[in-house]
């Protein structure tokens, strides 16, 4: 009898972290006295109940590839890493016209990657952590050496714009990370999950308009996505105090001050930096932590080595944390 032959594993790096991040914003911006001349609200009603105080819109004829193309092109020049050294390219998105042709492989082709595994990821305004984990994991398992995660969205295409709730809060942007191999770890494991009894809380209303239950949604947020995050860092096995900066999805300013408060009650520091980026980008769903993370590097907020702790939760109910190091 011949003997069964024995399959052969990849050998991926030791560890994984970021290499480098970018961002993209379309050039229109959008102020809630903007908004006040096409709907029924004022610029002190959405600063108290969401915190923004301006976002970017993008043009008619903009489309979601552009904006990843733009993020992910100034990661890859962030990290120092020609677009030839990418094996893989993943796009967390919710906002694609159509299911097919995907984002990530016009992204590829448009930055230069040559023949990538190339994927869409979709768990909406989590999707970035999510994209984050699995190019992690990829690189460790040797499945891909370089990865590009790219989140972007351009809400805009998906907003009633006479639905006051939820016009007020959405925009358009990407943010980008480049991942790839290190001797020692610079991105903890993901904790991830889904609360699917509560789908119905954010859904596409009519197959054509995003909506939610901003009450229901915001108990759910404020209630149970502090304790995931405190699980992540527990996997990585880091304690509150490690933490330099907070990074939640940028979905409503009251959410992420009531995440921060709840850590800071558990061991995280006084002077933790917690990224606010909804106030002048608005909620950009899966594009909404690396540009947050991007912009404060840029600012001087965030700076190489600040240990960071990301959490993402939204449509699905889906969630996904996990800690890593700023390149």
């Amino acid at each position: 009898m011949t003997a069964r032959p024995t399959l052969r594993l990849a050998q991926g790096a030791p560890a994984a972290r970021i290499l480098g991040f970018g961002s993209y914003q379309p050039d229109r911006i959008v102020t809630n006295d903007d908004l006040s001349q096409v709907m029924d609200t004022s610029d002190q009603w959405i600063r108290d109940r969401v915190g923004i105080i301006e976002r970017r819109f993008g043009e008619k004829d903009d489309v979601l590839v552009d904006y990843a193309v733009a993020a992910g092109s100034e990661a890859l020049a962030d990290a120092g890493i020609d677009a030839s050294e990418v094996d893989t390219v993943i796009v967390p998105n919710c906002t694609m016209p159509s299911p097919i042709p995907n984002a990530a492989g016009q992204v590829a082709a448009r930055i230069g990657v040559p023949s990538p595994g190339a994927f869409d990821l979709n768990a909406a305004c989590a999707g970035f952590c999510y994209g984050l984990g699995v190019a992690s994991d990829l690189v460790r398992a040797g499945s891909a050496k370089k990865v590009l995660v790219i989140g972007a969205e351009k809400l805009t295409d998906v907003v009633d714009p006479t639905d006051r709730a939820n016009a007020i809060i959405f925009a358009d942007g990407a943010g980008a990370a480049v991942v790839g191999g290190s001797d020692e770890p610079g991105i903890g494991p993901v904790v991830w999950g889904s609360a699917g009894d509560l789908v119905d809380l954010i859904y596409m209303r009519d197959h054509q308009w995003i909506y939610q239950e901003g009450q229901s949604v915001f108990r759910w947020a404020t209630t149970q996505i502090a304790p995931i995050a405190l699980r992540a860092l527990e996997a990585a096995g880091l304690q509150p105090s490690d933490v330099d900066v907070l990074a939640p999805h940028q979905a409503n300013l009251r959410i992420v001050e009531s995440i921060a408060k709840k850590l800071r009650a558990k061991g995280a520091r006084e002077d933790i930096v917690v990224a606010d980026d909804i106030k002048y980008s608005g909620n950009t769903s899966s594009a909404s932590i690396p540009m947050a993370l991007d912009h404060m590097r840029k600012a001087g907020t965030a700076k190489s080595g600040d240990v960071v702790l990301a959490v993402g939760f939204g449509a699905g109910l889906s969630y996904a944390a996990q800690a890593f190091v700023l390149p």
